[in-house]
C-alpha cells in the first residue's frame, strides 16, 4: 500500500480533523501524521482497525498453534472430532 498519499502534517489534523476523518472513513486508507516532517501517528476508520486486530489476533493465533505443533503439543484430526463430538452430544443431552 502506497501510505505517500495519505500523508498530512498535524497542522492539518489539527485545522481540518473532520475531514481527515471522513477520507478515512470513505477511503478505508489510513492516514499518516507528520510532526516536524516525520511520520508520527495514524489516523485510521474503526472499521478498519478493528478488522486489522483481528487479522493480528488470527495471526497470533495461527503462529502459536504452529509453534505447539513443533514441539510436539497438538493433537491430531481426529483426537479432535472426537473432543467435539462429545461436547456436542453432552451439550444435546443436558
Amino acid at each position: 500500500m502506497d501510505y505517500s498519499k495519505g500523508v498530512e502534517p498535524v497542522t492539518v489534523l489539527k485545522s481540518r480533523s473532520a475531514e481527515l476523518i471522513s477520507v478515512a472513513r470513505e477511503t478505508g486508507r489510513p492516514i499518516v501524521i507528520t510532526q516536524n516532517g516525520r511520520p508520527t501517528a495514524v489516523l485510521q476508520d474503526v472499521e478498519s482497525f478493528r478488522r486489522q486486530r483481528e487479522a493480528l489476533a488470527l495471526l497470533k493465533m495461527l503462529a502459536r498453534g504452529d509453534g505447539e505443533l513443533r514441539d510436539g503439543k497438538g493433537i491430531d484430526h481426529e483426537r479432535v472430532m472426537d473432543r467435539f463430538e462429545s461436547k456436542i452430544k453432552a451439550l444435546q443431552r443436558g
